[in-house]
């Protein structure tokens, strides 16, 4: 009961993301599904998340967790966000976090019926690596984005796939990486009740290991109608411009 997005870019990464996590006809809740991270001034992490939220709570308070001791006075060892030298093994990192919840909680939940699953999208940038950005699977592996394929996403992502597919490549300007993930996420939420605003976006330009920008669009945000009603205009000139049929071409004897 999500969308997320995440986009690799030459220049940098953009992620945006929806708030809803449960939706019905009297009870919908919403919670933050973007979450940052900087444990060093040499790395900074955006984790997106989806999927059972008690999994991907429990998973974000583990990762906090880790940090702390890792930082105590006791100087903990383990595997963390601060002690991955590399952006996959950050990837792994979270992926064996996520695996250790599902396994801790998935028998009783299954009891019931309940899914324990979740996924993940982490991008950023460590030392002096560069940018990247993986998808992480409810079974702990991981998918890293390519020039090729540059974004990924995780939740309903059927309804907002069109637009990134048609227009997306990897030497968008960040402003109109940006402005593609939005208008994704309120094509999604015009199709699928279970996603829907406060929708969130993050910008991270390449090699500066900090947000640029991040910025939450409520339900009655304007840039939103304006946006979806420039987007549907465009698909409606679009629509009168398709070739026409031979038999409209055709002159009546």
């Amino acid at each position: 009961m999500t969308y997320c997005i995440g986009y690799w870019l030459e220049k940098g990464l953009v992620f945006a993301s929806d708030s809803r996590t449960n939706a019905g006809v009297d009870y919908i809740s919403t919670y933050s599904k973007m979450h940052v991270f900087q444990p060093a001034s040499d790395r900074l992490f955006v984790l997106l998340t989806a999927g059972n939220l008690a999994t991907t709570q429990a998973v974000l308070n583990w990762i906090h967790r880790d940090l702390d001791r890792a930082s105590g006075d006791d100087h903990e060892g383990g595997k963390n966000l601060q002690s991955c030298e590399y952006l996959f093994e950050a990837a792994a990192y979270v992926g064996q976090v996520s695996l250790a919840v599902q396994r801790q909680d998935g028998p009783a939940l299954k009891e019931v019926g309940a899914d324990v699953g979740a996924s993940f999208i982490l991008g950023g940038q460590v030392g002096g690596e560069s940018h990247g950005l993986y998808m992480i699977y409810p079974q702990g592996n991981a998918v890293m984005a390519t020039r090729e394929t540059p974004y990924l996403q995780i939740g309903e992502t059927k309804y907002g796939k069109p637009p990134l597919d048609n227009v997306g490549h990897a030497n968008l300007s960040l402003e109109d990486a940006a402005r593609l993930c939005l208008i994704s996420e309120v094509l999604t939420q015009r199709s699928n009740l279970t996603v829907g605003p406060p929708f969130e976006l993050a910008i991270v330009p390449r090699n500066t290991l900090a947000i640029s920008h991040q910025v939450k669009f409520e339900a009655d945000a304007p840039e939103l109608s304006a946006m979806i009603e420039t987007w549907s205009n465009a698909q409606r000139e679009a629509l009168y411009r398709l070739p026409h049929f031979a038999w409209e071409q055709s002159t009546p004897a």
